[in-house]
């Protein structure tokens, strides 16, 4: 049997713990899981998709219609722009 190592975040690595302890099984298991799902599909079992790096005008309108990814509420203005420019 092979072993694996990953180097991931520490708040990422507690997250995931909480979430697979959540769904009854341990991270190794998760891992096992989706290494298995992917030879299944001969690929990743999700679409891999890249972000997009802006979104235009009519599309955050359309956002803001479907209330769809909405941010907030805020208190301040600054909070909200600093909201804006996390990336």
């Amino acid at each position: 049997m092979a072993t694996i190592q990953v180097r991931v975040d520490d708040g990422i690595k507690a997250a995931a713990d909480s979430l697979f302890a959540s769904l009854g099984f341990d991270t190794p298991t998760a891992v096992r899981i989706f290494l298995a799902a992917s030879l299944e599909h001969e690929g990743l079992p999700f679409p891999a998709r890249r972000r997009k790096a802006s979104m235009g005008l009519a599309e955050a309108l359309e956002d803001a219609r479907l209330q769809r990814n909405l941010h907030g509420p805020f208190k301040t203005a600054e909070e909200a722009v600093s909201s804006m420019l996390e990336a």
